[in-house]
């Protein structure tokens, strides 16, 4: 069979085959490269507490820079502007969230609007009782709150209409809150590092800095290499017919002068 592979023509062939085959793996080792450079985590110091005016501005969408960002603002609570959040998971149970409305100074101009979530109850009447009392005793004058700072999660499809509200938006507080804010309103929302009496502290763990492998790229990576193998392959296997079929026509002849 190899003198066959060693015409010319297969000789050429082979040669096809080979570059053919380490296109296939360069494209192999680009998928590779890519299942782990889409998994790959920016890191940054998000245990850092900053000023939240440092990292966001009102009216504009929360930066990758910003979200899940320890931060400290200075302000005051609106009164009576307290609604309960449902369907908020915490320790892997489902809850309420109580939020507030609170209006953020920002740079030393008029406040801002800024969603706090204060804390968790698993039940909608211990919810409800906490923020009766926040509305009655609330602190009016100036203070500081921190915690960890998140994105918008988007209007919600559920029963918004009826009072229910299950998702944090910017648009859904406007439309919430009984006091506009003159300067706008944050994109983002802050869950309190505190919470009040009669709730439990929410979840808002440090976000996940772990590199996982993209296995829609490496699935691709193995299939460039099954081609490349199929490219030798393919050679290997046109030169044996060629062989095999040199062989019969031989045997034939050989049949034929005997005859």
């Amino acid at each position: 069979m190899w003198s066959v592979a060693r015409r010319p023509r297969w000789i050429a062939a082979l040669v096809f085959a080979l570059l053919l085959a380490a296109v296939f793996a360069a494209l192999s080792q680009w998928q590779l490269a890519r299942s782990v450079s889409t998994g790959t985590v920016v890191s940054r110091d998000t245990e850092a507490v900053v000023a939240l005016d440092s990292i966001a501005k009102p009216q504009t969408s929360t930066t990758d820079a910003a979200a899940a960002q320890l931060v400290r603002v200075t302000g005051a609570w609106v009164p009576d502007d307290y609604l309960l959040v449902s369907d908020r998971v915490n320790g892997g149970r489902t809850g309420y969230w109580v939020v507030g409305h609170f209006a953020a100074q920002v740079n030393g101009g008029s406040p801002a609007g800024l969603t706090v979530a204060l804390g968790w109850a698993q039940n909608r009447s211990d919810a409800t009782s906490v923020l009766r009392g926040l509305s009655g005793s609330q602190a009016s004058g100036s203070v500081t709150v921190s915690g960890r700072y998140f994105p918008d999660e988007g209007p919600q499809d559920g029963d918004f209409e009826h009072g229910k509200l299950s998702t944090l938006s910017a648009g859904s507080m406007i439309n919430l809150w009984k006091v506009a804010d003159p300067a706008g309103v944050y994109s983002g929302y802050l869950v309190d590092s505190a919470h009040p009496s009669g709730l439990a502290l929410i979840d808002s763990p440090a976000p996940d800095t772990s590199v996982e492998l993209n296995l829609l790229n490496v699935f691709y990576a193995a299939e460039w290499v099954v081609f490349a193998g199929f490219a030798l392959f393919l050679w290997y296997r046109l030169v044996k017919d060629a062989w095999e079929r040199e062989q019969e026509e031989a045997q034939s002849a050989e049949t034929a002068e005997v005859n």
